[in-house]
C-alpha cells in the first residue's frame, strides 16, 4: 500500500460501453477529425492523422491548456525542445537502463508480444510455445549524421520532461522565476509500443502537454494537492464526463523508478479503464542525475534567506491524443428525430456538445438557398465572421441536413440567411444545445458572437 498519508483512492469500475468506441472512429472518419495514416498504401499499424476537423480541435485543445496553465498564471513559463537530444540526457535520465517493456516472442514466427498481455496461442501462426520474456527498450534509435555506427546513436525523445530538467538553469537566469515556478512545454514523444492499439488511446508517436514544477522539497505535499486539484479543474474545463473519471494512487512498488508518490487520472473508455492523465513527485532525482553526468551546478540559491538547495519536482501530464478521445466519447451524443413525411421514419442524430472554446468550428453560414439574393449575403456574413472565428459556409442540402451536419461535428452556432433578410437585414442564429433561434442583425452579428464565444 501506499502513504498511509495519502489513503489509496476509490477504484470503483464502471461497464463500458462497447460499441460507442466504433461509433466515434466511423464518425472521426466520415467527417475528417482523424484518418488512419499512409492509408492508400495499406496504412501503417496505429499510425493515424488529424483531418481539417481534427486539427482544429487539437489546437483549441493545445491553446486551452497553455491559456490555463501558463497565460493564466505568473509562476508559469513555456519552451519548445528539441526532439533529439545530446544522448548522455537518457543515460542520465535512467532511461536507457530502465525504459522498458518485458516482451515475449512466438518460437514459430517470431511475432512479438508484451510479457503481460501475450496469448496462450500465437494470433498470427497459432503456435503454443514462446520465448522467455526479454526487456525491451521503447525508445526509437536513429542516427546523426552520414556515419551510422555506435559513435552517432541517437534516439526520438520518449517524453518531453528531459528537456525541462536540463534547460531549468538557463529558464531560472533568462526568466528571472523564483521558486515555486513551472516550466511547461507540449509536442511529440516517441514510444516502441510493442502493442499499440485502441485507436489514438495508445501510439507510436503522441503528443503530451506537460509541465515540470520546481519547489523546495519541504512543500512537496501541498503543491502535489494543488496541481491534483487543478487537474481536476481541467477536466471540468474540457467536456470531459466527470462521472467516468476516477483517481487512482499508486502504490509502492508499482510506480516509476523516480517516484515518490503518483497518483493516475483514469478514465472509462469503451475498452476498460485506462490511464488519462498522471501526476508524479519526481524529488530532486532528475536535476541531481543531470547535474551528476554534467558537471554543472543546477542548485537554486534562495535571494532571500541564502540557503542553496537542489530543487524537487511536481510533474503534472497530460495526453493530448488521449484527452482529445476522451473529449470526443464524453461530448458524443444521440437522440431519435422523426421526419416530417407522412411514413414518420425514425432517425438517430448525433450531436457533438463540444464545449464551445473547443469546437473546430464556431459558426456555420447557411443560405436558405442558392440564389443570389441569398448567397451574396451570406458570403459578406462569411467574411466578417471569419477574421475573428474558425467558420464554415455549407449550401448544398436540405436545410434541416446541414443542421445535422454541423450538430455532428459539434458547431455551436448556425446562421441562416433567409428569404426576408434582405427586407430587414437580420438572420436567423439557431444554438445547437438549446435549439433555441434568434433573429439577430447582420451589423449586429460580431458583438453576438463576441458575447456568445468570448
Amino acid at each position: 500500500m501506499g502513504n498511509p498519508k495519502h489513503p489509496v483512492l476509490p477504484n470503483i469500475m464502471i461497464e463500458p460501453k462497447n460499441d460507442l468506441m466504433d461509433k466515434i472512429i466511423s464518425l472521426a472518419k466520415r467527417r475528417g477529425f482523424i484518418f488512419p495514416g499512409s492509408e492508400i498504401y495499406g496504412g501503417l499499424a496505429n499510425s493515424y492523422d488529424y483531418g481539417p476537423l481534427g486539427v482544429e480541435l487539437k489546437n483549441n485543445i493545445k491553446k486551452l491548456w497553455w491559456k490555463m496553465f501558463v497565460q493564466q498564471r505568473s509562476d508559469v513559463v513555456g519552451i519548445d525542445g528539441s526532439l533529439i537530444m545530446n544522448p548522455k540526457v537518457w543515460v542520465a535520465s535512467e532511461h536507457l537502463k530502465n525504459f522498458t517493456d518485458p516482451l515475449v516472442e512466438c518460437k514459430k514466427c517470431h511475432t512479438r508480444y508484451r510479457a503481460d498481455q501475450a496469448p496462450t496461442i500465437c494470433e498470427v501462426c497459432k503456435g503454443k510455445e514462446f520465448t522467455e520474456a526479454k526487456q525491451f527498450n521503447l525508445m526509437f534509435k536513429t542516427f546523426l549524421g552520414p556515419v551510422e555506427d555506435e559513435n552517432s546513436i541517437v534516439y526520438l525523445r520518449p517524453e518531453t520532461a528531459q528537456t525541462m530538467f536540463v534547460d531549468f538553469k538557463q529558464v531560472l537566469e533568462t526568466s528571472r522565476m523564483k521558486i515555486p515556478f513551472g516550466i511547461a512545454q507540449t509536442g511529440k514523444s516517441f514510444r516502441n509500443e510493442i502493442t499499440p492499439g485502441n485507436f489514438i488511446f495508445r501510439t507510436r508517436e503522441f503528443d503530451i502537454m506537460e509541465i515540470e514544477y520546481f519547489i523546495h522539497p519541504d512543500n512537496w505535499e501541498k503543491n502535489f494537492d494543488h496541481w491534483l486539484s487543478e487537474q481536476k479543474k481541467w477536466i471540468k474545463a474540457v467536456g470531459i464526463d466527470e462521472k467516468q473519471v476516477k483517481y487512482i494512487e499508486i502504490p509502492d512498488g508499482e510506480r516509476a523508478h523516480y517516484s515518490k508518490r503518483t497518483v493516475d487520472t483514469e478514465f472509462l473508455y469503451p475498452f476498460g479503464q485506462k490511464e488519462l492523465y498522471g501526476i508524479a513527485y519526481r524529488t530532486d532525482f532528475d536535476l541531481k542525475n543531470h547535474e551528476k553526468m554534467s558537471g554543472k551546478s543546477l542548485k537554486y540559491k534562495d535571494p532571500q534567506t541564502g540557503q542553496e538547495f537542489l530543487p524537487h519536482v511536481i510533474e503534472p501530464t497530460w495526453g493530448l491524443d488521449r484527452t482529445l478521445l476522451a473529449v470526443l466519447l464524453s461530448c458524443y451524443s444521440e437522440s431519435e428525430a422523426r421526419s416530417g413525411k407522412e411514413d414518420a421514419v425514425h432517425e438517430t442524430e448525433v450531436t457533438l456538445r463540444l464545449p464551445k472554446e473547443l469546437a473546430p468550428i464556431k459558426i456555420a453560414i447557411l443560405p436558405l438557398s442558392r440564389k443570389d439574393e441569398l448567397i451574396k449575403p451570406a458570403e459578406k456574413i462569411l467574411h466578417s465572421l471569419q477574421k475573428h472565428w474558425m467558420t464554415q459556409y455549407d449550401e448544398t442540402a436540405s436545410i434541416g441536413k446541414r443542421y445535422r451536419r454541423q450538430d455532428e461535428i459539434g458547431t455551436p452556432y448556425c446562421v441562416t440567411v433567409d428569404f426576408e433578410t434582405a427586407n430587414d437585414q437580420s438572420v436567423t442564429v439557431r444554438d445547437r444545445d438549446t435549439m433555441k433561434q434568434d433573429r439577430v442583425k447582420i451589423g449586429e452579428l460580431l458583438d453576438y458572437f463576441k458575447e456568445k464565444l468570448n
